[in-house]
């Protein structure tokens, strides 16, 4: 007797509990239903972590295990916690590992709190030629680099700081059925009923907002702040860590923008971290999830994003789409940088499921910190 089929594209929860069933993702620790989301899995820090000069890929045929045998600086443990501080690099070894079979891939990316934090964070496997991949039939061990930008963090054993999406075979939604999908479902809406900024190649473009909210456009982070427990909700005051960017800090356009609005322009410093919205609202169908690509830097010499998964039901609630917006995580690199209200600063790729979650992202009893929301910043303030 044959086989039931199974369907190509991003796995969802219910899948993700039996590849933990079947020992496919794996950990001495029990895996809690907790970390598992409608299309990922919350990847959480091991016991054992190194400090280390530099970023580096171990390199085809090469462990990462090896490669910390000459490279690390200092070994040290997070069993009792420890500090993360601000402009160096950490590996750690998680503790989820991984017996993929032939069919299945992995890609990762910061959970959408650490990006909030400035905490950057990439997944590396043995044998790795490119961050966040873990290539289809991978057996092994995952590791974390760490390197907080902005603000030093305390971390733990159990930690959560990036996610995996798993993938089954080849599944591609073409520029041609994004389209498809934005007239019919309005997978990115603008908040006045305008056109969008730009059209949908390599994915349905946001463009960020300088209007606001009562004068509120965005944040922008303090430096020299205090340490943050990465595991501590709901508990920091947010004008301890971060200023506030208003229209009153916007430059004044010298000419006319393309809809006809006295919006003014905003200048990104070199190097300093700031928190906006897009102008658009986003919602992810049951049946597709989303990935936010940073834009072309051919266009600006800035970074869009550092977290980039939305799942299944992401601004979506019992009568369809909701007013909920994008956060964009931005930093200028090298030069100071005008942005500008329409500017379009990065792109939605949408890619299908290869089967729709049980429980959507927003759902009563789901772990879903984001759901309608605005200009928000990382869970942990107040």
């Amino acid at each position: 007797m044959n086989k039931e089929k199974k369907e190509n594209g991003v796995l969802s929860s219910q899948e993700i509990f039996s590849l933990i069933n079947n020992n496919t993702i794996y950990s001495e620790q029990e895996i809690d239903k907790e970390i598992i989301q409608p299309a990922s899995i919350d990847l959480r820090l091991g016991i054992k972590a190194w400090r280390v000069p530099a970023s580096f890929l171990p390199g085809k045929g090469n462990k990462v295990s090896n490669r910390l045998k000459t490279l690390a600086m200092h070994e040290f443990s997070l069993m009792d916690g420890a500090v993360l501080e601000c402009g160096c690099v950490y590996i750690v070894k998680l503790l989820e590992e991984l017996s993929l079979p032939n069919d299945l891939s992995g890609i990762a990316n910061p959970k959408s709190s650490t990006g909030r934090l400035d905490v950057f964070t990439r997944l590396i496997v043995d044998g790795a030629q490119e961050f966040e991949d873990v290539p289809s039939g991978y057996q092994g061990p995952l590791y974390a680099e760490i390197s907080p930008r902005t603000f030093s963090v305390l971390v733990r054993t159990g930690s959560r700081l990036n996610q995996l999406r798993l993938r089954r075979g080849v599944s591609i939604t073409s520029d041609k059925e994004m389209e498809i999908l934005q007239e019919h479902v309005g997978l990115v809406r603008s908040q006045d009923d305008e056109n969008l900024p730009d059209k949908i190649k390599n994915g349905v473009p946001l463009s960020v907002d300088l209007i606001g909210k009562n004068g509120l456009i965005g944040y922008k982070a303090r430096k020299h702040s205090m340490l943050i427990d990465i595991d501590k909700p709901n508990f920091y005051k947010k004008e301890l860590f971060w200023e506030k960017i208003t229209t009153e800090d916007l430059i004044s356009q010298s000419y006319s923008s393309k809809n006809d609005k006295n919006v003014g322009s905003l200048i990104l410093s070199p190097d300093a971290f700031y928190i906006l919205a897009s102008k658009e609202y986003v919602s992810v169908p049951s049946n597709y999830a989303a990935e936010m690509r940073a834009y072309d830097t051919k266009v600006g010499e800035f970074r869009a994003h550092y977290a980039g998964f939305f799942d299944p039901g992401f601004g979506l609630n019992e009568l369809g789409a909701s007013e909920t917006r994008a956060v964009l995580e931005v930093r200028s690199h090298d030069v100071p940088f005008l942005i500008e209200q329409d500017q379009t600063v990065c792109r939605l790729v949408y890619e299908p499921m290869a089967s729709a979650p049980n429980h959507l992202y927003g759902e009563a009893g789901g772990n879903s910190n984001y759901q309608a929301q605005g200009l928000k910043l990382a869970k942990h303030f107040i």
